[in-house]
């Protein structure tokens, strides 16, 4: 795709309420090119049945220009990837209405990862705060990508714990690229942004506020780039269902966490595991569900995950053999509770393997 045409897709994205992705794919049909279309009087939209508002807003042409556009975005250091592109995610370009262009800050690399889309209510409790603090590392572990929507409660516990665990994750937007929403969880973005392990995209153009109406058409994206989604707690009547439906409309699969009858925020999880959801009681229930390849993806994870100065003492320490915790607190002269929280994260890691009886031994790396 050439520049010019590119920053036509770009600018017919600035018009994004009025020409959404179905009307966009209809005028690179009708036209032939994004360049063609703005250039096309109004009239010639109105053959093709769009409405009266749409037809409206394409008379605000003259008064979009790109330069502001690609200056803003250069500040931010964004960078975007059209449905043209070899580099779109390939399970997102199979649902039915793909972004046509989507907005990214962070490591883009991630964007085509194998991923795992973990939502619920922002109401989190502390149950379901234990079982995300629970599975989470063993998803990363394995290879798979954590995608939510940085929402408050289950989405902003779901991408912490997986930064905490040294996996990746993907915040998508229901706003522009330009700003994060809610601002309780900027930390949490420009966390995301800048640790070397994470995303953040959107679909709608810079300087978009947070419409209600956006976190349906944000939530298909969450689902669709996925390959399948977790719901931790939800609500009966839960935004969280239209992430769910997306998924099952995709063709994902969708996954629930069983819970206490008496919690308001398990009637909606135990109503979509009546209505076919796979119930979830452990990671290995997903990970087998999804046939996520366990040691590529530890190969993966040691590749891109450094160890501590710590955790590189005690690899050292065990090196191919077998070795007690025992031994190696003796060893490596740190205290109990230290060695065991180094191994349990070189476990996660995949550099360890914990034999039982409180025996470790060391997988190596290439």
């Amino acid at each position: 795709m050439s520049d010019s045409e590119k920053n036509h897709w770009i600018l017919w994205n600035q018009l994004y309420h009025y020409v959404g992705p179905v009307r966009f794919n209809q005028l690179l049909k009708v036209f032939g090119s994004a360049k063609a279309a703005w250039e096309a009087p109004a009239e010639a939209f109105v053959e093709l049945g769009w409405g009266e508002k749409a037809i409206q807003a394409l008379c605000m042409r003259e008064n979009i220009t790109i330069a502001p556009i690609l200056d803003r975005l250069s500040k931010l250091s964004v960078r975007l990837i059209t449905l043209a592109d070899d580099a779109y995610p390939k399970v997102l370009r199979s649902i039915f209405d793909p972004p046509p262009l989507l907005y990214a800050r962070g490591v883009l690399s991630f964007i085509d990862y194998p991923a795992l889309a973990v939502v619920g209510t922002r109401r989190i409790t502390r149950y379901g705060q234990e079982v995300i603090e629970a599975l989470i590392p063993e998803f990363c572990s394995s290879g798979l990508t954590v995608v939510s929507g940085l929402a408050l409660g289950v989405d902003a516990v779901a991408h912490q714990a997986a930064l905490d665990a040294g996996g990746r994750t993907i915040a998508v937007l229901a706003c522009g690229i330009d700003q994060i929403y809610p601002p309780a969880n900027t930390h949490l973005g420009e966390e995301i942004i800048n640790c070397g392990r994470g995303l953040l995209i959107t679909e709608f153009p810079p300087g978009t506020p947070t419409y209600p109406s956006n976190f349906p058409v944000r939530n298909r994206i969450i689902s669709g780039i996925s390959l399948g989604t977790l719901v931790i707690e939800a609500a009966e009547g839960s935004g969280t269902f239209h992430t769910a439906k997306a998924a099952l409309e995709q063709g994902r699969e969708v996954f629930a966490i069983p819970g206490s009858i008496f919690s308001p925020f398990s009637a909606g999880t135990a109503k979509l595991i009546q209505s076919g959801a796979k119930p979830v009681t452990c990671a290995q229930d997903i990970l087998e569900e999804l046939k996520v390849g366990a040691e590529n993806a530890f190969q993966t994870v040691r590749e891109r995950i450094p160890a501590t100065e710590d955790e590189e003492k005690l690899l050292a320490l065990i090196g191919d053999e077998e070795k007690h915790v025992d031994e190696l607190i003796k060893m490596a002269d740190f205290s109990t509770d230290k060695v065991l929280s180094t191994l349990t994260l070189l476990e996660m890691k995949g550099l360890v393997k914990n034999c039982g009886g409180g025996v470790y031994r060391g997988i190596g790396r290439k």
